[in-house]
């Protein structure tokens, strides 16, 4: 300013200094577009729905890879929300149906097939394509329908025999030693209910479905599962003449407090079975019979893609974060999920 003015005084025409401060003018107007290219990018929303039990290993688990996330994701805000597994698949197929639903939900891969069928969860077989290759190809079948991929796995399941070596030293090799066993008053709780003992088809040497799952409908074949059947009456009775849990869920306090030495459920009760019993918790398969080993049902979990969602890449690309080596680690170590990548330590 004081520049000008003595400039102006020794009688240089002020006409002159319009077209510098005009030539100035432009680069000012050149550093609009820098200042935007600066600006943080938009925080895009991303809710999933889960139904891991209140308290439970795997929701507290999650809550973890959600702080580490907040981190590592600045890009999204990821919202959560929690819903009873009994209600899971029907409240998302009907908000989804009505146009709402969340971008996207985890769950077993029970009812994959129906929601590929009725349009309720996205096929996002081009989306993922080359980002599953860590993923073993059973975990991808178990996300499949028609040959399309419908969801990215999370973790493998089935059921095993869990038992306290305060109460059982060894667990029974055999459908007979087991039989033996509650026989003779150790108190186990099976878990009846096609799902869960679905692996005793395979001790008697029976199965429902084929290899193309057809029914098998054969004589002989149909003898050897109303064998298991029989024998499941024989294991029921006991249970009932005992007052011994016969499902997973009574069966849960009395195994964790120490009154039944053993019970059949899924891997993913490990979290709170080992925080209850410590050193004492052991695991073995279901007993192997007089057909066979025994074949329990496998089940995959996954994140499944609302068609409804805008955000449908951000939200892949969370469900990728989830299911990373680290993730996976953290959920095997804290909630012991079985990983469905190759094993790690």
């Amino acid at each position: 300013m004081i520049m000008s003015l003595a400039l102006a005084a020794c009688g240089t025409p002020a006409t002159e200094e319009v077209p510098a401060a005009t030539e100035e003018a432009p680069a000012a107007t050149e550093e609009v577009p820098a200042a935007t290219e600066e600006a943080p990018a938009e925080v895009i929303e991303v809710t999933f729905w889960h139904a891991y039990g209140t308290g439970s290993a795997e929701e507290i688990a999650l809550a973890q890879l959600l702080e580490q996330a907040a981190v590592d994701l600045p890009q999204y805000k990821i919202n959560v929300l929690q819903v009873p597994f009994n209600d899971i698949f029907n409240k998302y197929d009907t908000d989804v149906a009505a146009g709402g639903g969340p971008d996207m939900f985890i769950a077993p891969n029970d009812n994959l097939g129906g929601q590929a069928r009725a349009g309720t969860i996205m096929d996002i077989t081009d989306l993922v394509a080359g980002k599953l290759g860590d993923f073993s190809e059973l975990s991808q079948g178990g996300m499949m329908y028609d040959g399309k991929m419908y969801g990215i796995p999370e973790s493998l399941k089935a059921v095993v025999f869990w038992y306290n070596t305060d109460m059982l030293a060894e667990p029974p090799a055999t459908t007979d030693d087991l039989k033996a066993l509650m026989e003779g008053g150790t108190p186990i709780a099976i878990s009846f209910g096609c799902y869960h003992h679905w692996g005793f088809f395979g001790s008697f040497g029976g199965k429902i479905f084929d290899d193309q799952f057809n029914f098998v409908a054969d004589e002989d074949n149909q003898a050897k599962v109303a064998d298991a059947i029989s024998y499941l009456n024989d294991l029921y009775q006991i249970s009932v003449d005992n007052g011994w849990p016969r499902n997973d869920s009574d069966g849960l306090a009395p195994f964790t407090e120490g009154s039944v030495a053993a019970i059949t459920n899924g891997n993913w009760a490990m979290g709170d079975y080992r925080k209850a019993l410590g050193e004492k918790l052991a695991v073995a398969p279901i007993p192997s019979g007089p057909g066979g080993a025994s074949n329990p049902l496998l089940g995959v979990d996954g994140w499944y893609f609302n068609p409804n969602s805008e955000n449908t890449e951000a939200a892949i690309e969370v469900a990728l974060y989830l299911t990373n080596t680290a993730a996976q680690q953290l959920m095997m170590d804290e909630a012991a999920t079985f990983p469905p990548t190759p094993p790690l330590t």
